[in-house]
């Protein structure tokens, strides 16, 4: 399938608001990737890409996850949401013929990051924060730093998840705490 392809197929699964969303966060992916010197085509379609099972049922995503042999851990199992960039990744793969490791690694990871991100996983979680219709306190900082340093920005958008989610005392990602501190500790490397 080509991008128009998958964008028409989205837009029958996808409610019409998460289908902008995506089509901003493609259009972000892309554009940064041409700035950090990444493969445009693949920020493109990761970016696009990246929610296909962010409307799946609550109720669904632990089953369909594990259906796909997802390994889920106690965080996940308690917080089923973050298994959409997980299950989005297999649906790639599974239905639109996405074979492409580092676009899937870039849609899983979009949502908790990790401790060994690629340029273009890093591309694909910033573009989600940044593109157009998100209008959060701090996205503005976060969009103009994602202009000339994307560790800076990641850690930023990191920190900001982080304090937000405890501040609603939800439970922290391992891989949430893994990603910044791998960005932390490449900058005292240096």
């Amino acid at each position: 399938m080509d991008y128009g392809e998958i964008t028409a197929e989205l837009a029958l699964r996808l409610s019409p608001k998460r289908l902008q969303h995506s089509l901003g966060v493609s259009k972000s992916a892309e554009s940064l990737a041409e700035q950090f010197g990444s493969n445009r085509e693949k920020a493109k379609l990761a970016g696009l890409l990246h929610d296909l099972a962010r409307e799946v049922p609550m109720n669904e995503l632990l089953p369909r996850a594990q259906a796909f042999g997802i390994v889920v851990n106690d965080v996940e199992q308690a917080q089923p949401i973050l298994l959409h960039a997980f299950l989005a990744a297999k649906m790639a793969e599974e239905e639109f013929g996405v074979h492409d490791a580092e676009i899937l690694q870039a849609i899983m990871m979009h949502t908790t990051g990790g401790s060994d991100m690629t340029l273009l996983d890093k591309i694909v979680y910033i573009a989600d924060v940044i593109e157009p219709q998100r209008t959060f306190k701090g996205v503005d900082e976060i969009r103009k730093i994602a202009k000339v340093d994307l560790d800076k920005a990641m850690l930023v958008a990191l920190d900001q998840s982080i304090y937000h989610i405890m501040k609603n005392g939800g439970l922290l990602h391992p891989a949430t705490i893994a990603a910044r501190n791998a960005i932390l500790l490449k900058k005292t490397i240096k």
